[in-house]
């Protein structure tokens, strides 16, 4: 997946992001065994199944639009920047917080998107009074495939 090409008042890292089609393959190569969550390794599982979600529907919709990620050499980072106007940060917590939003806030700073949305595994929907949505993953799949997001 490609970096943020937007030009920014912060340095971008421009190294591309990699994402395996099957991580089942791969957990199985490095013998993981179960992915349960709560690890980092259930965190990266989580937004893997985030990002195919959202390839799928780039795909299946018939919109192509282009996934990015933005990732700043200060450490602030957006898993997904969807038509460079969703930014999408993905977290497996069950209770996100404003430390989870660091890069959101970040990208709002400079560059004003559609959307601003964390992604967890939070019981409820709700948004923060900076405009940030944190939805649960499902509820996101169905706004997403509902076309709402984009």
């Amino acid at each position: 997946m490609p970096a943020f090409a937007i030009r920014f008042k912060r340095r971008l890292i421009q190294a591309p992001k990699f994402y395996f089609f099957d991580v089942g393959v791969t957990a199985e190569l490095a013998r993981r065994g179960t992915v349960e969550p709560g690890p980092e390794l259930f965190g990266k599982a989580f937004e893997h199944f985030i990002f195919h979600e959202i390839s799928a529907h780039s795909s299946y919709a018939g919109m192509f639009y282009p996934i990015t990620y933005l990732r700043t050499s200060s450490g602030f980072e957006v898993d997904f920047v969807l038509d460079n106007k969703v930014a999408i940060e993905v977290k497996s917590t069950t209770s996100a917080n404003s430390r989870h939003q660091k890069g959101l806030r970040a990208l709002k700073e400079e560059y004003p998107t559609k959307y601003s949305i964390l992604v967890s595994c939070d019981p409820t929907p709700r948004q923060t009074e900076e405009g940030i949505q944190i939805l649960p993953w499902e509820t996101f799949l169905n706004r997403l495939w509902s076309g709402k997001i984009i």
